[in-house]
């Protein structure tokens, strides 16, 4: 039988005061997994660190576009549990759609910093650690906009594009070193943000009836539960992957 437990794994998770952030520390935690959380939102962190009550984890305010806060992330893991078995780099960011050649370069900055660049220093300072344990699994959070583009958001798209070439990269380099590197890949996901938008399709119609499931987005727990299926010893020997996680979203498979 598979076992899709984390029991005694260590897994900072960035991101974790947003949405799938909290989705993913909820449920690694449920699992058994000590997590450590990791976002700019210091007040949110603990919110959520108090929720969890006495299941281990370890709150660590992080700009993880700052290579040095992300290296004090990785080294304040290890001296508190002694390793780091998994990193979820789950935070990023999006921009209002807007044609190409309106994009601002601050913008463009903007959005390749705080999704690409800031996945990379995520992953080279957790590879580093996990180079020494020989051993360990990095999940890097893509978008479905990264595999088929967007020229609605050509910033946000040509990051997430680079952070699935970072994962093929990089799971090339260190399957050596016995670590798992794969990417999931979400569509519009049910987040309360995106709710809050009134982007996201009701799941009853005006008759009353229920929506076909498969039909709507994801929400946050099912892109959390890929996370911890790749995060559990079932999936020690898939790496370099990019996994979709979108039920059947139109526009997150075509152009149109």
């Amino acid at each position: 039988m598979a076992d899709f437990s984390l029991a005694g794994q260590v897994v900072i998770v960035t991101g974790a005061a947003g949405g799938i952030g909290q989705s993913m520390t909820r449920q690694f935690s449920d699992a058994g997994a000590t997590v450590v959380l990791a976002s700019r939102n210091e007040s949110a962190l603990n919110l959520l660190a108090n929720e969890l009550g006495d299941a281990p984890n370890l709150v660590v305010p992080t700009d993880i576009i700052d290579p040095k806060a992300v290296d004090n992330l990785v080294e304040t893991t290890v001296k508190a549990y002694g390793c780091l078995d998994a990193i979820v780099n789950n935070a990023g960011g999006g921009a209002r759609p807007c044609l190409p050649e309106e994009i601002a370069y601050t913008d463009w900055v903007r959005l390749i910093d705080v999704n690409l660049t800031a996945t990379f220093n995520c992953c080279m300072s957790a590879g580093r650690q996990m180079i020494k344990q020989k051993s360990g699994k990095i999940i890097n959070i893509s978008s479905t906009a990264g595999t088929k583009g967007n020229p609605g958001m050509l910033h946000y798209s040509a990051a997430k594009a680079g952070i699935l070439s970072i994962t093929n990269n990089l799971a090339f380099s260190w399957a050596k070193h016995n670590i798992c590197v794969n990417s999931v890949v979400p569509g519009m996901v049910a987040t309360p943000a995106m709710v809050s938008y009134g982007i996201i399709p009701p799941a009853f119609n005006e008759a009353g009836e229920e929506v076909p499931r498969l039909t709507r987005p994801p929400g946050p727990e099912d892109v959390a539960s890929m996370c911890q299926f790749l995060l559990s010893p079932a999936a020690d020997l898939i790496t370099g992957e990019a996994i979709p996680v979108r039920s059947w979203e139109k526009t997150d498979r075509f152009w149109e």
